[in-house]
């Protein structure tokens, strides 16, 4: 990559996305996402029993036995690995993996591994920590509190300001990320928005649903959330293809942006929490009797109960935004 200055979402995208970037290169990162960041997939086998059960339910609804599952960002398919295996034997689900990487050689041949996702389908069409990594621009204020587009140099991360954010962008921040003081930062979610009206309107019928780290309005942080990974840990963020680049979504604008684009559905912002809980993970631990009378079966219990926390932890996975639009289906009783 040349060691040049350039927008945050410009770099961003090269180093991601670039015939050599992070998220295409088998060089840099031959074991893909899992590898340098612990998603809830990997987290626990009781994710994606928790989807499994989504898509029955949403199968029902439709009520019919065949679905889409569509999952984006999808990694090395992990997530509809473990959907497929936990989904019952009745239903027939076509599985899509939408990702920008070469398909690997020991997946499923079931799934369908496409670069965007598929149009008109019904069923579920899940995201989970994809967002986070569209780039988008990132912007200061200036001494005189201007908001400014930040330019990183792409050899090793150095920022210096550049232009006045104007336009669509000053509008997005002033609506969604306004900046008040010198030294505030923000990152201009405008792509994502587009991105994921886009994506959720490729839906006919069933549910979407964005996972994510977040943010809302009123309680955006104030320096922004750029940043870094790589081997399993947090990492200064420079655009040169070493490195995972993610920033936390401002999911209240996404939602915003699937309205305005004039698609008919129905809208919860909730967190990983609740809705895991309503799914049937819970993280209770198994009454103590049950040791005396199934040994095995407490050991079972307490591991699932000890992961089931870990995915719904305050201050942990259990914080994670889940924004859902059911797509022509009527409003949950």
């Amino acid at each position: 990559m040349t060691d040049e200055w350039r927008g945050w979402r410009e770099a961003a995208q090269a180093a991601l996305y670039g015939d050599e970037g992070f998220y295409r290169s088998p060089v840099r990162s031959p074991e893909g996402p899992a590898g340098h960041f612990r998603t809830s997939v990997h987290a626990s086998p009781l994710f994606a029993t928790a989807v499994a059960r989504l898509l029955t339910g949403i199968a029902r609804e439709l009520n019919t036995g065949t679905v889409a599952l569509v999952d984006v960002g999808a990694g090395r398919g992990e997530l509809l690995t473990g959907v497929l295996d936990a989904v019952p034997e009745e239903l027939d689900v076509a599985p899509y993996a939408v990702e920008v990487a070469a398909r690997p050689p020991d997946l499923d041949p079931r799934i369908e591994w496409c670069a965007e996702p598929p149009a008109g389908v019904t069923g579920l069409l899940f995201a989970n920590e994809w967002l986070d990594n569209v780039p988008v621009e990132v912007a200061e204020a200036d001494a005189e509190s201007v908001p400014r587009y930040v330019r990183v140099r792409t050899s090793d991360g150095a920022e210096r300001l550049g232009d006045a954010v104007t336009g669509a962008d000053a509008a997005w921040l002033e609506r969604w990320w306004p900046l008040s003081a010198p030294g505030e930062r923000a990152e201009i979610g405008r792509p994502r928005d587009t991105a994921w009206a886009r994506t959720v309107g490729s839906l006919t019928a069933g549910l979407a649903v964005a996972v994510d780290y977040t943010h809302v309005r009123g309680a955006r942080p104030p320096f922004g959330t750029l940043t870094g990974f790589r081997g399993g840990r947090e990492v200064r963020p420079v655009p040169d293809g070493s490195c995972d680049l993610t920033a936390h979504v401002a999911l209240d604008a996404c939602a915003a942006a699937v309205a305005e684009a004039g698609i008919d559905a129905s809208t919860e912002l909730t967190d990983q929490r609740a809705v895991l809980r309503r799914l049937g993970v819970g993280g209770d631990r198994p009454p103590l009797s049950l040791a005396t009378t199934d040994p095995a079966g407490y050991v079972r219990a307490f591991a699932a109960a000890g992961e089931a926390a870990e995915l719904t932890a305050r201050g942990g996975l259990g914080d994670f935004g889940w924004l859902l639009h059911r797509v022509g289906l009527p409003e949950p009783g």
